[in-house]
């Protein structure tokens, strides 16, 4: 398992994890990204920010990274980083197929992605992964799973996905909606000849968005790796669109309402890695500085009541335009 060269490492950073939504391609959802990119977007421009921002984490004792096909060209900047850095070999890289990017490098594309969680889909975006990472992947997770994906029933699918991990691939899968839980809870069921398939799983789980957290406990009780995504809640969580109570601990510790966001999810004894979205060498920074955020039982608390119904955090999300 991959993840146990993380459980080794004794920098305070190795449970921050570095995704690259944000930096793979133009246009994202998150808040605040008009300000946080270049103005030309071009491809070397974000490859650019891409290897600067591998730089640095790695630089800060960051040692995993999270890609996926849809996220643009971030296999490609990725592996390029990797190639031209043959000493890193201390990492662990996870990818995520089942979403066919579709927006040609644009920000205002009709449709941005699309999803689809058939077989043919998987052997053609493992084929294009494995063509750009190699050896280098860890971890092969199915992308945004929920209750109704057949990629939870299809036992041809799942018989090709035991087959890459007795070639020494973990396999995991990500959930996103209200239904997380669910759909956690139906993928920890699937199994081929009697042992479980999935060995992680990457959810959302945020201070407005705590939903999940039973069935990530079950799931890290249950052996997997817990990678937790959107911490920051594409950006509502980051200074200027924090609520007023993150905002006051982020006062009374000296640090970002980023790194109180984060420091929110690193405390939960599930939480194995959990993934910061930075666009900026800055923002990185910020936000490892949640490895030393103190949170006590007060704080905890008034960061606990800000919880939203899940159907309402999700139809924001949803709401969120691609900038």
């Amino acid at each position: 398992m991959p993840f146990a060269r993380l459980a080794s490492a004794t920098t305070p950073t190795a449970h921050i994890g570095l995704g690259l939504a944000a930096v793979g391609r133009p246009g994202y959802i998150n808040l605040g990204r008009e300000d946080d990119l270049p103005a030309v977007r071009s491809v070397d421009a974000l490859r650019e920010r891409t290897h600067e921002l591998l730089d640095a984490a790695y630089a800060q004792g960051v040692r995993y990274y999270d890609v996926a096909r849809s996220y643009g060209r971030s296999e490609e900047f990725l592996a390029d980083w990797l190639h031209s850095r043959p000493g890193v070999d201390d990492v662990v890289v996870g990818s995520k197929w089942g979403y066919t990017y579709t927006a040609d490098w644009r920000t205002d594309a009709e449709a941005h992605e699309i999803k689809d969680h058939g077989v043919a889909t998987y052997e053609r975006q493992r084929a294009e992964t494995a063509e750009l990472l190699g050896d280098r992947l860890d971890l092969y997770q199915i992308h945004s799973v929920t209750p109704d994906s057949p990629a939870l029933t299809d036992r041809k699918l799942h018989a090709e996905l035991a087959e890459a991990a007795a070639g020494g691939l973990s396999i995991g899968f990500s959930t996103s909606g209200p239904a997380q839980a669910d759909a956690i809870r139906a993928a920890l069921a699937v199994s081929v000849d009697g042992a479980p398939l999935f060995r992680t799983v990457q959810s959302t789980y945020n201070v407005l968005e705590t939903s999940v957290a039973p069935a990530l406990a079950e799931a890290h009780d249950a052996g997997l790796t817990v990678i937790v995504k959107e911490a920051m809640a594409n950006g509502r969580l980051a200074a200027g669109h924090a609520p007023d109570a993150v905002a006051a601990v982020a006062a009374q510790t000296g640090l970002g309402a980023d790194a109180v966001a984060l420091a929110f999810v690193l405390c939960r004894p599930w939480a194995g890695v959990v993934l910061s979205g930075a666009a900026t060498a800055n923002q990185l920074a910020s936000n490892l500085h949640a490895a030393v955020v103190d949170l006590d039982e007060d704080r905890l608390a008034r960061l606990d009541a800000l919880a939203e119904e899940p159907g309402a955090y999700w139809e924001r999300r949803a709401q969120l335009p691609w900038h």
